[in-house]
C-alpha cells in the first residue's frame, strides 16, 4: 500500500522518475502515472487488490513498478503476465502491431528469488537467441528483478541505485540520512512517507491489507496440510489395495502352477 502510494499518485513523479532512471539506466524526459488508482479511496473489500504502479515514460514506453514482500513461487510468470496484459494494452482493435509500446516489468522483491542465486542483486531479462546469445529478439520485452537481500552483502558498493534500494528497505536508517544530502528525490520521498504515516485512513488501509495477507497465508497452508493429511490416507488406502492385489496374485499365481503340475 505504502509503496504505490508514495511512487503511483500524481505528485510523485519526480521521485518515481528518479528511481526508474537508477533501475533502468537511462535518462527520462518525464513519467506519467495517470492511470494509477488513487488508494486513498479505497475500501476494505479492496484490499487484496493489484498494488503495482503503471508508468508511462516519455510517451513512448510502458513499465509496471511493483514491490512484493511475500515470497510466491510463480513470480516470474506474475511478472510475464503482467507484461503481457500492459503490452496489449497498448493496442486497439483494429490499430496496426506498429502501435504497441516496449514494455517493462521491475520488481522489487523483498526475499532471494528461487533459480537466481546465481545472479547479482540487480538482474535484467531479455529474449535472446540460445545458441550464439547474440542477438536479441525484441527490445518491447524487458524485465528487471532487484532482491533487497542481496545487497545486504558486505561490500557492496554503495551506488544511486542502491540508496534507492536502502530507502525502500529501512527508509529511517542513518544510512538513508545521509543518502538524502546528496540526492533531492530521495529527501523528497522521504518527506511524503511522513505525511503517509501521519494519514490515519490510508494506515487503516495497510492493516486491512496486511490482516488480509496473514489470513490468506494461514488459510493456504491450512488447504496445504489437509491436502497433505488427505494424500497421506489415500495413499495408505493404494497400499493396501496394492498388498490385497499381490496376495490375490499370488495365490492365482500358486493355483496355476499346481495346475500345470497336475
Amino acid at each position: 500500500i505504502i509503496f504505490q502510494v508514495l511512487f503511483g499518485e500524481p505528485d510523485s513523479q519526480k521521485i518515481t522518475k528518479d528511481l526508474l532512471e537508477k533501475i533502468l539506466g537511462v535518462k527520462i524526459e518525464k513519467v506519467d502515472l495517470s492511470k494509477n488508482p488513487i488508494l486513498r479511496r479505497e475500501f476494505p473489500k479492496d484490499k487484496l487488490g493489484i498494488l503495482d504502479v503503471v508508468v508511462e515514460i516519455d510517451n513512448k514506453q510502458s513499465c509496471d513498478l511493483e514491490m512484493q514482500i511475500v515470497e510466491s513461487e510463480d513470480i516470474i510468470e506474475r511478472m510475464l503476465y503482467y507484461w503481457g496484459k500492459l503490452y496489449t494494452r497498448n493496442i486497439k482493435a483494429g490499430e496496426d502491431y506498429s502501435e504497441l509500446k516496449r514494455t517493462i516489468v521491475i520488481l522489487i522483491a523483498d526475499f532471494e528469488v528461487k533459480g537466481l542465486e546465481e545472479q547479482g542483486y540487480h538482474s535484467k531479462w531479455k529474449i535472446i537467441e540460445e545458441k550464439e546469445r547474440k542477438t536479441i529478439l525484441t527490445n518491447d520485452l524487458e524485465l528487471h528483478i532487484l532482491e533487497i537481500p542481496k545487497i545486504k552483502v558486505e561490500g557492496t558498493e554503495k551506488t544511486d541505485l542502491i540508496k534507492w534500494l536502502k530507502f525502500i528497505d529501512n527508509p529511517k536508517s542513518k544510512e538513508v540520512e545521509e543518502y538524502m544530502k546528496e540526492n533531492v528525490a530521495i529527501k523528497e520521498a522521504n518527506e511524503k512517507l511522513d505525511k503517509m504515516l501521519e494519514d490515519e485512513h490510508l494506515r487503516k488501509i495497510a492493516e486491512w491489507r496486511e490482516m488480509a495477507i496473514i489470513e490468506e497465508n494461514s488459510m493456504k497452508k491450512s488447504a496445504y496440510r489437509k491436502g497433505r493429511e488427505e494424500g497421506e490416507i489415500r495413499g495408505k488406502k493404494l497400499e493396501k489395495s496394492v498388498n490385497v492385489n499381490m496376495r490375490m496374485y499370488k495365490i492365482l499365481n500358486l493355483k496355476m502352477y499346481n495346475f500345470v503340475q497336475n
